[in-house]
């Protein structure tokens, strides 16, 4: 009778830890075949859709915009984004992408127009921070409501910069991102690389812990990219092509204060806003996804 019911007990265990076991195992022959299946670029790799090339320096590779989305939803677990043209990674090997010290940048494109820097040094960023933490309080209510972690803008992580000879800005903003009691900071490193159509957004996603890496690394990324001749900043013809409706100030800001007001689709993958922020912020999930996943495990 003992013995019966000891082996009972380890039958009714076994059941309740078989269900669990298979879905890791699964879960990690699946994130196996989904890494082997990407191919990672080197060298100098066109971007086409953008009308730019990136000149990528040894030890960063590139993946395809179809590599890179299926990075982005299939392992990372964001939602879908066409706009996504790919993605630079430092090292030459898939493993990278879930190697926790490490960093990814997402590359997409904006053909808004031509947007004017004449305001890039008047700008009160501290300012601009006081507006951007309003509107992402405010809308945080509303990314709970569809499922998503709570987001508080802390601050600049990087002040923003605009380099006018390079005709490129970058900053860092630092995020918190809360859901079922836990909370973690993520990095929202951010490039736009400004040409005559429109610009380059460039998002390094990364834990906050690693923006002394990423400032450091963010040179190089910034020298690696580049619009083709005939498209670049410069290339401008006055009366004959489009001028984006937002300067720098919007640019930082999210790209759409003069249109829909500050951050006022903050919702479900930033829809509204998708060109001009959405990639550093959905992106962020994979650091953040690790986190829960590890607290609740």
């Amino acid at each position: 009778m003992t013995i019966m019911s000891g082996m009972a007990r380890m039958a009714m265990l076994a059941a309740l830890f078989a269900a669990p076991f298979h879905a890791i195992a699964d879960e990690g022959a699946s994130e196996r075949a989904l890494l082997n299946s990407l191919k990672l670029q080197t060298g100098t790799v066109p971007v086409p859709a953008a009308h730019a090339t990136l000149a990528l320096q040894p030890g960063y590779s590139f993946l395809s915009a179809n590599d890179a989305q299926k990075v982005l939803t299939d392992l990372w677990g964001n939602p879908p984004d066409k706009d996504v043209l790919g993605m630079i990674v430092p090292g030459e090997t898939p493993s990278a992408l879930v190697d926790e010290s490490t960093w990814a940048v997402v590359v997409t494109y904006s053909d808004d127009g031509h947007v004017k820097d004449d305001d890039a040094s008047t700008i009160d960023y501290d300012d601009l921070l006081k507006d951007m933490k309003k509107g992402v309080e405010e809308s945080s209510a509303e990314r709970v409501k569809q499922g998503y972690p709570a987001i508080e803008l802390v601050g600049w992580a990087t002040p923003p910069h605009y380099d006018a000879a390079a005709h490129k800005l970058y900053w860092a903003r630092d995020l918190k991102f809360t859901k079922d009691g836990h909370s973690g900071r993520s990095l929202n490193y951010d490039i736009r690389v400004l040409g005559r159509h429109g610009y380059l957004q460039l998002s390094a996603v990364a834990p906050l812990t690693l923006l002394p890496k990423v400032e450091a690394d963010m040179p190089k990324v910034l020298a690696m990219t580049e619009f083709d001749p005939g498209v670049r900043y410069t290339d401008f013809s006055p009366g004959t092509d489009k001028v984006a409706a937002y300067g720098i100030a919007a640019l930082v800001a999210g790209g759409i204060a003069a249109k829909a007001g500050l951050f006022a689709k903050l919702g479900l993958l930033l829809l509204g806003l998708k060109k001009f922020l959405i990639i550093g912020i959905v992106a962020i999930g994979a650091a953040i996804k690790k986190l829960f996943n590890r607290k609740q495990a």
